[in-house]
């Protein structure tokens, strides 16, 4: 378990204390599983949501205002000190600058193709470091399953926009790195203070984006911050604060193939909240890729 605060805020200054000791307590008393769980559900609601606001900011503009939010509110919660070594620096600037990509490539995916085609592609990312390094004839053949549904992906009606598929191709690689980086941001830093330093080097990343795109009038119509609010809490501050604590005490290989579930709960959520309906055969890849996933999980030997 994560250390906890010990009397870090000082003296004179116990609500700052109290909120972050909770906060740190919450987190550290939830099972890792079911960390990934909770998270899973958050980001995928927060995605349907934020897909409302590309009609009026756009995508980038989505994801500049997201991670802005984000960003204040986890250095608000964790007041982070910057006094760090410069590894973890490194690590920082790397968490954060992927962080940002990650969700520049995704959302602009968003914008062209259904949540769950999206979330399916990108999750070859996890699945790529849950079967990185294995020497399994079976992980191979988990590997060709999630390769058969991204062809079948492909092949569904003809209809999948392809620079939509490349976007959420791009977003998968750099999902790969953030699991590999959140293991070490977990290793040089503490609670979640490394994870909002990170926060915010992904808002300058994304918000010079959001801005050229949208225009900065776009963005800060109260409407839109309310939203982008939201958006920010359920996609961002709660999905990653657990995500960065189960790392603390998972390999990146267990936590990439616990995420097995993440595709169809895209696809239902945007079934649910989107309205977005997909066809057989694009129903069969997302199995395919849980399939993929669920193997690999079942086979995982317990000490990785």
């Amino acid at each position: 378990m994560a250390t906890m605060h010990a009397d870090r805020a000082g003296r004179g200054r116990l609500p700052r204390f109290t909120l972050t000791a909770l906060a740190g307590r919450t987190l550290g008393a939830v099972p890792p599983p079911a960390q990934i769980l909770v998270g899973i559900v958050s980001v995928q609601v927060g995605a349907a949501l934020a897909k409302n606001l590309f009609g009026a900011i756009g995508s980038l503009g989505t994801v500049a205002i997201r991670l802005f939010f984000a960003a204040l509110v986890l250095m608000l919660l964790w007041r982070p000190s910057p006094r760090m070594d410069r590894r973890s620096w490194t690590v920082v600037l790397g968490f954060g600058v992927v962080l940002g990509v990650m969700n520049l490539c995704f959302y602009m995916a968003l914008a062209r193709i259904p949540l769950g085609i999206a979330v399916t592609i990108e999750f070859l990312g996890p699945l790529a470091v849950a079967l990185a390094g294995s020497r399994r004839w079976l992980d191979a053949f988990w590997a060709v399953l999630a390769a058969g549904g991204v062809v079948l992906l492909m092949e569904g009606r003809g209809d999948l926009n392809l620079a939509g598929f490349l976007f959420a191709l791009a977003a998968g690689m750099c999902w790969g790195l953030y699991i590999l980086l959140g293991a070490a941001l977990g290793r040089h830093t503490s609670e979640g203070n490394g994870l909002a330093l990170g926060m915010v080097v992904a808002a300058l990343v994304a918000v010079p984006f959001g801005v050229a795109d949208s225009g900065a009038s776009a963005l800060i119509q109260p409407w839109v911050l309310v939203v982008g609010l939201g958006v920010a809490l359920l996609s961002s501050v709660i999905p990653y604060s657990l995500e960065v604590e189960a790392l603390r005490k998972l390999p990146p290989r267990v936590f990439g193939i616990l995420m097995s579930l993440e595709p169809a709960v895209a696809a239902l959520v945007g079934l649910l909240v989107l309205h977005e309906s997909l066809h057989a055969m694009q129903w069969a890849a997302v199995l395919c890729v849980v399939a993929a996933s669920a193997g690999a999980t079942r086979g995982a030997r317990p000490d990785v």
